[in-house]
């Protein structure tokens, strides 16, 4: 994910897939104006592949909206109902990379989002960990990034008003990526 294999001397071109128990998908949300509301997802999965040519790797993923995990069953309820993601109908968030720039360690992702059956253009900024070779003799690679999306844009437009004024979420929606993933044979 370099725009020069020699900036990273232990490049591989291939296909990487996610390594679930070493990667975690949170957001974060402003709440009551004074506070954030955290939570994470705990189904997706991710593929990369990393071409001859980084700037040409790609980048898909897919999240399940129905694991949701705020840490209160309520609001993870709440969150999967039409008021927000309506999980019934659209379960699944997905990106799909459309173009890598990187520079040294740092990288931006620009592809498109679809949340609720909207498509939108977001850009992931992030930083590559690195590429090691496991206990077990894996190839593993590693990477962080962030998003900030508004949640407008994608129809989830539910809120409340405030007695002292405003509402209570925010627009803004952080959305944090830790990724690990796998060299495929």
């Amino acid at each position: 994910m370099t725009t020069s294999p020699d900036a990273h001397t232990d490049y591989v071109a291939g296909t990487w897939k996610l390594d679930p128990t070493h990667s975690e998908i949170s957001f974060s949300v402003k709440h009551l104006k004074i506070s954030k509301v955290r939570g994470s997802f705990k189904i997706f999965d991710a593929t990369i592949v990393t071409a001859e040519n980084p700037a040409e790797s790609t980048v898909e993923a897919t999240i399940e909206v129905a694991s949701v995990d705020t840490n209160q069953k309520d609001r993870d309820a709440h969150l999967r109902t039409s008021d927000f993601f309506l999980a019934e109908e659209f379960p699944h968030i997905t990106f799909t990379s459309t173009s890598i720039e990187a520079s040294g360690n740092h990288f931006s992702i620009t592809g498109d989002l679809t949340l609720r059956g909207v498509t939108k253009t977001e850009v992931l900024k992030g930083e590559f960990g690195g590429i090691i070779t496991d206990g077990y003799g894996q190839t593993k690679a590693g990477a962080t990034a962030s998003t900030v999306i508004n949640r407008q844009h994608y129809g989830v437009s539910w809120n409340a008003a405030l007695e002292a004024g405003g509402l209570t979420l925010g627009d803004d929606v952080t959305i944090n990526f830790e990724l690990q993933v796998v060299l495929q044979p």
